[in-house]
């Protein structure tokens, strides 16, 4: 069971490294052909997820991953990894530079097929962000009523995707809630045989 653990580790953070580093090719060996990925300002396939990455690092968009430690829970070919992360986000939001940065967990749907494990569905827990300039001595001026309209757990990440143009998902799982409750379900059918998907 330790070598699963071990490769399923070292799949998550190929997926960090590569994704951050721009490394498209070896990325998309993370991944199963009918994977998908959900994310705050995207949901798609993987190559979908690629080519819109590519696109919004040409325009200057920067999102970066730091990862922490992991729960795995294995059965049989079929595994739900849970891993500690923050995402941070760098743009320009009401005049000035800010940083966005959100901590959560990565919530992962992972199979073994041909004897290689590869991600199914990966599907972001939100828990908290917060956003500061990048100079301290500038202050951004924020629409409360905007701010407030997004979900408790990604609401700066969400102010600043929205600012530069990404439709934002409005129902992503934070800490607690019927999203989150509703992605533990599906984790317990997905490790006894059902699907991964909503629906």
């Amino acid at each position: 069971m330790k070598a699963e653990r071990d490769a399923i580790r070292d799949l998550i953070e190929e997926w960090a490294l590569t994704r951050d580093a721009c490394l498209w090719e070896r990325f998309r060996t993370c991944w199963h052909p009918d994977g998908r990925m959900m994310a705050t300002w995207f949901q798609g396939t993987p190559d979908e997820f690629i080519e819109i990455s590519k696109a919004a690092f040409a325009k200057g968009v920067r999102i970066l991953h730091f990862l922490g430690g992991t729960l795995i829970d294995i059965k049989g070919d079929r595994a739900i990894a849970q891993t500690k992360m923050t995402i941070s986000q760098r743009a320009v939001v009401e005049g000035v530079l800010c940083d966005v940065v959100c901590t959560g967990r990565f919530y992962d749907f992972i199979e073994r097929r041909d004897g290689r494990w590869g991600i199914v569905v990966r599907q972001p827990i939100y828990e908290k962000d917060r956003i500061d300039a990048v100079n301290p001595m500038e202050r951004p001026v924020l629409d409360q009523q905007r701010l407030n309209s997004f979900p408790e757990g990604y609401r700066h990440l969400a102010y600043l995707q929205t600012a530069i143009g990404y439709k934002v998902k409005p129902d992503m799982p934070g800490l607690v809630g019927p999203e989150v409750e509703a992605l533990y379900s599906r984790g317990a059918d997905w490790l006894n045989g059902g699907s991964p998907f909503v629906g």
